[in-house]
């Protein structure tokens, strides 16, 4: 496994079990990435709890997210961006080790920040998560959009072939049937989920693609651990070509129907040396998904990275919000899935003090110099081209008045 992986494996169970068994979509990879760029600016409790979160040392995971910032995946459009209100100079090393590829400026309003998503998404997501108020300071952000075409469309059944146990089979006249080659399909077994049907669908050319997988188990099995069980069986399924990990023989299980699949035999012709063939189709509906998901509990650590923040601006307990819109399409013809993270910190309360105002009038003869300005530097920069003293005063125009 990768240095990343385990980590990231811990993070998307983190952010699965808080949405529960509701319909959602989410990217966890989407919510690391952003988390571990702000790691290098903590240090001490803010720094342990980043560690906590993100499953790695906070240096080690910024050092990963840049690197895939850096080279995005041909199915993966990436964008990474942040806003400031007004840049401070002790954000300035912080800010330096970003990707290079960081989008940066003044803080926009709302509806650039959603304009923002829509363009980053291909408008799958049109609305940016977290709202901008005038007490914010910085908007940290990324995005993660993906549209594929399955290289072996699916090909079409009656919904009612989802098995008369399905509470969708009397309400989807139509699901999808994977096609003759192309698709993978078995029946796994899991230490987290017990005994799964899988499917992997593949989509790109013989490069670098984008794999799909389905895992289902047991009705009374907690979402929480067949999601755990997908991570692992879709990692393992990518890295190794054409493989089916946990896979069982069909001839291990019993004939007859279960809600996960109906197992039968016929005779056969075949080449196999026991005599013994097996053969694994799928079916499974459409589906589709748009979900928002708070970040802002400890468990995902962007309290951590407020507190890291806002230590080097000097800040006590600063405010933040941090949060993901998600959204996802499984078709007969291909996938979408697209995300927005946003990480925003607002500046906290100052303390009680004394506040002197002056309002000033120029009621007897002053001077006023005109300088020319060139942000270059060149030979016109503050020099001044027009001075006066102001001695006689002109009444103002009666049209101008009130």
């Amino acid at each position: 496994m990768t240095p990343l992986r385990a980590p990231l494996a811990r993070y998307a169970e983190r952010l699965h079990r808080a949405a529960g068994d509701t319909h959602h979509v989410a990217s966890p990879l989407g919510a690391w990435l952003l988390l571990a760029l702000t790691g290098p600016a903590a240090t001490g409790d803010a720094r342990a709890a980043l560690t906590e979160a993100l499953g790695a040392d906070p240096d080690d995971a910024a050092a990963e997210a840049r690197a895939l910032l850096a080279a995005p995946h041909p199915m993966v459009a990436a964008a990474t961006a942040l806003w400031e209100r007004t840049p401070a100079a002790e954000l300035a090393a912080w800010r330096a080790a970003l990707p290079e590829d960081t989008e940066r400026g003044a803080l926009p309003d709302q509806a650039a920040l959603d304009a923002w998503a829509r363009e980053r998404t291909g408008g799958l997501i049109d609305r940016f998560p977290v709202d901008v108020t005038p007490d914010t300071l910085l908007v940290l952000a990324n995005a993660l959009a993906t549209r594929v075409s399955w290289a072996d469309p699916f090909d079409t059944a009656p919904g009612a072939e989802l098995g008369a146990g399905s509470a969708w089979s009397s309400r989807l006249r139509w699901v999808l049937r994977t096609p003759p080659f192309g698709h993978r399909c078995w029946v796994a077994s899991t230490d987290r989920a017990g005994d799964v049907a899988v499917h992997a669908v593949p989509a790109g050319d013989d490069g670098a693609g984008m794999l799909v997988v389905s895992v289902a188990a047991a009705p009374e099995v907690p979402a929480a651990e067949v999601l755990a069980a997908a991570q692992e069986l879709a990692s393992a399924a990518a890295l190794v070509p054409d493989s089916m990990p946990g896979r069982r023989s069909l001839f291990d299980l019993p004939l007859g129907e279960t809600p996960l699949w109906t197992m039968r035999e016929k005779p056969v012709n075949t080449f196999a040396p026991d005599g013994r063939e097996e053969r694994a189709t799928a079916v499974l509906p459409c589906w589709s998904a748009r979900s928002r998901h708070d970040l802002t509990a400890p468990g995902f650590g962007f309290d951590a990275a407020a507190r890291a923040l806002g230590e080097l601006l000097g800040l006590t307990g600063p405010g933040f919000d941090a949060a993901q819109s998600a959204v996802a399409r499984f078709g007969r013809y291909g996938f979408e899935a697209a995300a927005v993270t946003a990480f925003g910190m607002v500046a906290g309360l100052p303390p009680e003090g004394v506040a002197r105002v002056a309002e000033l009038r120029f009621g007897h003869p002053y001077a006023v110099v005109a300088v020319t300005t060139d942000p270059a530097g060149g030979p016109w920069h503050a020099l001044p081209v027009y001075s006066a003293w102001v001695a006689d005063p002109d009444e103002l125009p009666a049209d101008e008045a009130g």
